[in-house]
């Protein structure tokens, strides 16, 4: 299965959880959001930053689909065989 369309079988989106050695909570949003853009993903959010010792424990959630989007796994021209 090719990542494109596995992508297309995401309803909505993906979260991230990770931690990352960082000296505050705004440099582990900067970081999380630069790691999903360099993933390729456009609209990103970062859902939560605790910081703990070395880092941050982060959450981060990349959009495939907002609500109300054309939903790839309806079909149609823009979406697709999900078989």
């Amino acid at each position: 299965m090719t990542l494109s369309h596995a992508l297309s079988r995401v309803v909505d989106a993906i979260d991230i959880e990770t931690f990352l050695l960082c000296g505050s909570a705004e440099e582990a949003r900067k970081i999380a959001l630069s790691m999903l853009l360099g993933l390729g993903f456009s609209d990103a959010d970062v859902v939560s930053v605790e910081m703990n010792g070395p880092g941050a424990r982060v959450r981060a959630r990349t959009y495939v689909h907002r609500p109300g989007a054309r939903y790839g796994w309806l079909g149609g021209a823009d979406g697709g065989d999900v078989a």
